[in-house]
């Protein structure tokens, strides 16, 4: 079982495959990695020589910002976007979507699913 950037990636999957369960790699990712490393895509993870995890393991950790320090970059760039108040950093802070989507019919969990329908709410209030 082969250990890149502290994530175990599962031994059945092809490699192109098993390393994007890498946070921060993904499919175009993965495919330059082994590219840069002249890994074969079609090899599984149980069949990699350890040269070529090796090999994968230092073009990862060297080249590619992934998992913990990723996410701590990306925490960081929300954080800076509430600090100055900007539109989408008071999205962030009011848990609603900050790319545009529209939320009068969508995202309804997301604002606690609030909708109520006519004469839901009064009807039982006057009976009793």
């Amino acid at each position: 079982m082969a250990r890149i950037a502290g994530v175990s990636l599962p031994p059945a999957k092809r490699i192109d495959i098993a390393l994007t369960y890498i946070y921060g790699i993904g499919t175009t990712t993965a495919q330059r990695i082994l590219a840069s490393t002249g890994v074969p895509a079609s090899i599984r993870v149980k069949d990699l020589s350890e040269a070529q995890a090796n090999q994968l393991r230092d073009q990862v950790e060297k080249n590619t910002r992934v998992e913990g320090e990723l996410k701590r970059e990306v925490l960081a760039n929300i954080k800076r976007l509430k600090e100055i108040g900007s539109y989408r950093g008071l999205r962030h802070v009011r848990n609603l979507p900050t790319r545009g989507q529209r939320t009068k019919t969508n995202s309804r969990t997301v604002r606690g699913n609030v909708r109520r329908t006519m004469g839901s709410g009064k009807r039982k209030l006057e009976k009793t």
